[in-house]
């Protein structure tokens, strides 16, 4: 076997020394033995020789409308632009996208209550003429119909004189909602519907056009009406808990019998 480790241009008096492997220390972890260390889930061993994995994510475009779609989601206690937390004090509805305020809260608007951070309320009466000829809340503008809402509203925006102050505008119809009748307390000589009739257009509708409209005309996310309202409830319920604040004192549905022509004429205007 010396022979082979003999190079022939040395003596053969030279021998090569013997290659011998290298004894590793024995407290030193080996591919082998970190492998099956791995293997043992659960082990004190396996925690000390697991290592944090980095995970590359594939990045993704978003389009305006998407970025603005996540910043409406991430802020939805926050008013159209982001500027500010809703004022008044909200109670669930039907529609997640909408703030719903109780007859309570509409009262303490209208008494003065908020006088020092609202400089205006628009309270938008979405009914038909009639009804709110025949009943509505004081100081409440009646706008039946989108284009109304949108002349009203859009063509010569209201703004406070005091920057600090806030314009809210708060909808309402009859029910302003689709959802069913409650059970009410006799308010007098008033007949007051038991069945929820849908108007020509859905309040929420109303709602979502006026924030459209609003977007449309200004840099987003600045708007002219940021802080929206629907009243809960609408007239409907209103009436029988707070006459004193409408005028006339008085209830008229969409459905009465004297005003059935008025109505058949105002849905195919609507149309």
């Amino acid at each position: 076997c010396r022979q082979l480790f003999r190079s022939p241009s040395m003596p053969s008096s030279v021998i090569r020394p013997i290659l011998k492997r290298i004894d590793r220390p024995q407290d030193r972890d080996t591919p082998v033995k970190t492998k099956r260390r791995r293997s043992v889930a659960g082990t004190p061993s396996e925690e000390a020789a697991a290592e944090p994995v980095g995970w590359l994510l594939r990045s993704r475009s978003f389009s305006h409308e998407e970025i603005e779609n996540l910043l409406a989601n991430d802020h939805q206690e926050l008013i159209g632009d982001f500027s500010k937390a809703y004022l008044l004090q909200t109670v669930e509805g039907k529609h997640q996208d909408l703030k719903y305020i109780s007859p309570e809260m509409m009262v303490a608007v209208l008494t003065g209550q908020f006088s020092s951070l609202i400089e205006s309320c628009v309270i938008v009466d979405c009914r038909y003429p009639y009804e709110y000829e025949g009943g509505h809340i004081k100081g409440a503008v009646n706008l039946p119909m989108e284009q109304d809402v949108e002349e009203f509203l859009l063509k010569k925006p209201i703004v406070p004189f005091d920057a600090s102050k806030r314009v809210i505008v708060i909808f309402h119809c009859e029910f302003s909602s689709e959802r069913g009748p409650r059970t009410w307390p006799d308010p007098g000589s008033v007949t007051i519907p038991a069945a929820a009739p849908s108007h020509c257009l859905p309040l929420s509708r109303r709602c979502r056009f006026v924030r459209e409209k609003d977007r449309a005309c200004n840099e987003y996310p600045h708007l002219h009406y940021p802080e929206l309202y629907v009243l809960k409830g609408g007239y409907r319920e209103f009436f029988p808990q707070y006459q004193t604040h409408c005028e006339p004192q008085d209830y008229r549905p969409m459905h009465h019998e004297d005003f059935k022509e008025d109505l058949r004429k105002f849905r195919l205007k609507s149309r």
